[in-house]
């Protein structure tokens, strides 16, 4: 068929309609129906407008929004599938309206070379339900490995600037700088787990040595001094290579000063907080169990929360991510602190934990779609492919029910390791259908989508 000939969109119909619903952005709330023709938002216009369609998907009294695109999650294959496989923790995504994943690279192997890259991406590739990016890692020995990796297709590329795992070690400052300056000329952003690692040893050897199990030992161990100072760090060593980098799960205020500080010397610098640290504090310890509560960055004492809060919705703090790491729940209860599994699942609440708090009036929709879908985006070469609902974009779209009330329980949980920290908290707006690229993949709580339906992202490079 010539071009002459090629039908227009009014001429032809369309593989799906969504009708009636309410288009939430960041900055406008529009009754408007949306097409989606071979994956793409093909038209967005007034009810009734759109061409005919083989699916009709009615969302009346609804709110559409995009995807939520979580760029930090561990999804534990290969090396740790007791925990999390890519086919659970796609599907707790799916449920919890997330469309994109960026998985990190500390899986075993880690993810340090190509041939590991293209073992996780034939993992995800057969599993997944919905797209993903695979994060290479940064080490000392494996320099010459970068540029091979962001050719074979990774995302994105993680420092672990504090760190005491052996199959992720901190590289020294000078494979840093060297990493930041290859990176800044290939165009990826840098993802930095920000704390200081020979604080945190020294620190945590002595407390050891003292015999302290208890997890007060931990909070100790991570003194706010060891994030404040490798943000800085961080910073600095961006603005000298001019490289692109992300401070990964902030958890504290003493921070955010020199993240503005940062910001306003031009630094290409994005920030990511996690619900853990907006929702908990070291006092929940008394309802979970102390020990349970650790994680890497910690929870911290009340009066951190607050000063995270207003930071992400001033936009000092770019988006939302979950940080998502799955256990079992006898490795998160075990007498020893240092034997306690650090982190929680993250990536099925992080909605519902956002519209909660939009009912009761602390944000709005569109702040959230900033945070969790358009921020991520474009601070990590997707957009306007994704996080955003506009014509030529993937058709990742949620539909909301801001009248479903509901709790939160480890039992309803899709991960295999589902020991929740937010166990009974009550919610009140939920998803009640996710679309990955114009397919439903979850639908009322329940996942539907294809193994390997999800798809590597195509990430572009500035």
């Amino acid at each position: 068929m010539t071009t002459a000939e090629t039908p227009t969109l009014a001429q032809r119909s369309v593989d799906l309609v969504i009708t009636n619903g309410l288009l939430v952005s960041p900055d406008t709330t529009t009754a408007a129906d949306i097409a989606v023709d071979q994956g793409r938002i093909v038209a967005i216009g007034a009810p009734g407008t759109l061409p005919p369609a083989r699916e009709t998907i009615d969302a009346t009294g609804l709110h559409v929004i995009p995807g939520a695109i979580d760029v930090h999650v561990h999804f534990r294959e290969p090396g740790f599938s007791h925990k999390e496989t890519w086919t659970s923790a796609t599907q707790a995504a799916a449920v919890g309206g997330v469309t994109t994943v960026f998985d990190m690279p500390n899986t075993n192997p880690p993810t340090a070379n190509v041939a590991a890259l293209e073992q996780k991406h034939a993992l995800a590739g057969t599993q997944a339900i919905v797209d993903y990016g695979l994060y290479g890692l940064i080490g000392e020995h494996n320099l010459d490995q970068l540029e091979a990796m962001a050719e074979a297709g990774a995302a994105s590329f993680k420092l672990y600037m504090g760190s005491e795992n052996p199959l992720v070690p901190c590289p020294p400052d000078g494979a840093i700088v060297e990493a930041f300056e290859i990176l800044a000329r290939l165009g990826l952003r840098c993802t930095v787990h920000a704390e200081n690692t020979p604080l945190l040893a020294w620190r945590g050897d002595k407390l050891r040595a003292a015999g302290r199990t208890e997890a007060a030992a931990h909070l100790e161990q991570h003194i706010d001094l060891a994030a404040v100072e490798a943000v800085s760090r961080t910073a600095i060593f961006a603005e000298w290579t001019g490289a692109k980098v992300h401070i990964a799960h902030e958890s504290t205020r003493h921070s955010l000063p020199h993240i503005r500080f940062a910001k306003a010397r031009g630094v290409d610098l994005t920030v990511e907080t996690c619900p853990h640290y907006l929702f908990l504090t070291t006092d929940d310890g008394a309802r979970l169990g102390d020990n349970f509560m650790r994680v890497k960055p910690p929870v911290r004492e009340p009066g951190h929360a607050g000063p995270l809060w207003d930071a992400l919705l001033d936009g000092t703090i770019d988006m939302l991510s979950t940080d998502h790491a799955p256990h079992l729940r006898s490795e998160k209860t075990r007498d020893v602190i240092w034997d306690c599994a650090p982190g929680f699942p993250g990536v099925e609440t992080a909605m519902v934990l956002m519209l909660a708090q939009v009912s009761r009036g602390r944000l709005t929709l569109g702040q959230y779609v900033r945070m969790a879908c358009e921020a991520p985006a474009k601070a990590f070469g997707l957009f306007p492919t994704k996080g955003v609902l506009a014509v030529g974009a993937d058709a990742d779209i949620v539909l909301l029910d801001m009248t479903r009330t509901g709790h939160i329980t480890a039992d309803g949980l899709h991960s295999i390791g589902n020991a929740t920290p937010f166990e009974g908290f009550a919610l009140h707006g939920l998803p009640v259908r996710t679309l990955v690229r114009g397919r439903t993949v979850a639908v009322e709580g329940r996942p539907v989508g294809t193994p390997g339906w999800g798809r590597p992202v195509a990430v572009t490079r500035t």
